[in-house]
């Protein structure tokens, strides 16, 4: 018989409560929206943040890392956002939608094409569908208590989009702040596009970062996703990324994480349409005392589907890393091809790194794949690149980078790829 133990409220589950109470009047919303905002509260005073206790949170105990907790952050006059605006590296010349301390600007945004439908989140009860309430899952919970606006996309059936969509997330400010946003985007049947999403902030205030996305791809529909983390080196950033995907459809994700504190980054994959492909390609940077969290759970529920995972993580000083990727094939899914591979490097004594790929299969006739290594640089490239001539620190970041930029070899647009590469490439040159 199992018995559950009461515990008392950690002080950062407190403030949690006490701050939903003081704000909740402020919170925009119809009365389905407010019901999903209280039911929210009601789990995380039912469960509180996740322990080593929940599977989902074995390596990443939220309730103690996450100690302190920040009023929502008020909506910056239009002026803040645009100079915080002006010093964003945009990456390249792409669609612009900016979200400043997670409220966004429409009157701020740029090039929006007539076949991109893009809104404030609009405050019905779909801005909340998705997710459980549950101990599992308090990235969403807190969303839906918190999120105080975000973007409502459509790119419209049989569209081509030719220039990304970038999603610009930046907090500001010198004072510590909660910042909160949820996007609804849908692309539509037949339509192709690819999106940007980036996090930046001020490493010297402490906040912290909560965005969730949800994204549904319609038959045939086409799209590349790119995530790059570069929250300051004091914040907090709780991130999910939830993707059904439609019959016949395509999807791609690439996936950087470059900074942060305390750093948890959920994608969630629904296979729902036969014949859809999705590849994943993840890039964890792990260093100074970060501890940077990616969970990956992909549920192949229909046959004839193809999916792919790798992800190549370098920890480094007192950075801790995990990776946790869970395949699960319904009885249905027959003819499934599904694989995932985690590669890391550990190039310090006091780092360290977990890797946790699971298989979860009820079909038959499958072709699943899993694994994990860990390791240092191989002693031999690095002779070998030595007695060329290259000093032993060249010699090493040039090992490093081959291993980390391999992941980006077949990204179709070359000039993103390259923008990204420089993003890696300043990380690791900061630790040389």
């Amino acid at each position: 018989m199992n018995m559950h133990i009461p515990r008392n409220k950690s002080d950062a589950e407190i403030a949690l409560i006490d701050l939903f109470d003081q704000h909740k009047q402020s919170f925009a919303g119809d009365d389905n929206v407010m019901a999903a905002r209280l039911d929210a509260m009601a789990a995380l005073e039912k469960f509180g943040l996740p322990t080593r206790r929940v599977e989902a949170w074995h390596y990443t105990d939220l309730r103690t890392h996450m100690r302190e907790v920040y009023a929502p952050v008020s909506r910056p006059e239009p002026e803040v956002a645009e100079a915080a605006l002006a010093k964003y590296n945009w990456f390249s010349d792409i669609i612009r939608l900016p979200i400043v301390n997670g409220h966004y600007y429409p009157e701020l945004a740029k090039d929006v094409p007539e076949a991109v439908i893009v809104s404030a989140l609009c405050e019905g009860e779909s801005a909340f569908i998705d997710g459980s309430l549950d101990a599992d899952n308090p990235v969403n919970v807190l969303n839906t208590a918190f999120a105080t606006d975000g973007l409502s996309m459509i790119v419209d059936e049989g569209e081509s989009v030719e220039q990304t969509i970038g999603i610009a997330n930046v907090f500001t400010g010198n004072k510590s702040a909660m910042a909160t946003a949820r996007n609804n985007i849908v692309v539509c049947d037949g339509a192709s596009c690819a999106f940007s999403e980036r996090h930046l902030g001020p490493s010297d205030v402490s906040y912290i970062s909560n965005s969730v996305t949800n994204l549904w791809l319609g038959v045939g529909a086409r799209a590349r996703w790119v995530i790059v983390q570069e929250e300051g080196a004091s914040a907090t950033h709780l991130g999910q990324l939830n993707v059904t995907l439609g019959e016949n459809s395509e999807l791609e994700i690439y996936l950087i994480n470059a900074g942060g504190k305390l750093v948890r980054r959920e994608i969630n994959v629904v296979v729902a349409g036969e014949g859809s492909d999705l590849k994943v390609r993840g890039v964890n940077l792990v260093g100074n005392d970060s501890h940077i969290d990616v969970t990956t759970v992909l549920q192949h529920n229909v046959p004839n589907t193809t999916s792919s995972q790798i992800f190549r993580n370098v920890a480094t000083e007192n950075g801790q890393g995990v990776f946790q990727g869970q395949i699960k094939v319904a009885q249905i899914a027959q003819k499934t091809d599904a694989a995932m591979a985690c590669n890391t490097l550990l190039l310090s004594d006091d780092c360290g790194f977990s890797a946790k790929p699971e298989l979860e299969i009820f079909a038959d006739d499958v072709l699943c794949a899993h694994g994990a290594t860990i390791a240092d640089l191989e002693a031999s490239h690095l002779f070998y690149l030595q007695a060329r001539g290259i000093p032993e620190v060249e010699a090493r970041n040039l090992l490093i980078k081959a291993f980390l930029e391999e992941i980006l070899d077949d990204m179709e647009d070359e000039n993103f790829a390259e923008a990204l590469v420089c993003r890696i490439d300043a990380w690791l040159d900061a630790r040389q």
